[in-house]
């Protein structure tokens, strides 16, 4: 993982991915691959727990109802909570 600096002294981590020579240079720089790679790199982080949906979604630069369908595509609960919870929740909600 290498770390790179923005104008504004922001690091960021950029994530390298090996590929067999048979794969292309031209298609690993296709926007479509390099975003869907995106896609699943934050997804798992976001599945782990290692970032928050706010977070995700601007890590992926759009809105929270994109990264709802985004996380039914990849199996992630949008709420994530036991059931003991949700209805401690629920039962907040219900009596206010």
């Amino acid at each position: 993982m290498n770390q790179i600096k923005h104008k504004r002294e922001v690091m960021s981590r950029k994530l390298i991915l090996e590929f067999p020579e048979e794969i292309s240079e031209k298609d690993l720089e296709d926007e479509e691959v390099q975003r869907r790679s995106k896609e699943g790199a934050v997804c798992e982080l976001l599945r782990k727990k290692k970032v928050s949906q706010g977070k995700a979604a601007e890590l992926l630069g759009i809105t929270r109802d994109e990264l709802f369908d985004l996380m039914a595509k990849f199996d992630i609960p949008v709420i994530d909570m036991s059931e003991e919870d949700l209805k401690k929740e629920l039962a907040k909600t219900i009596w206010k």
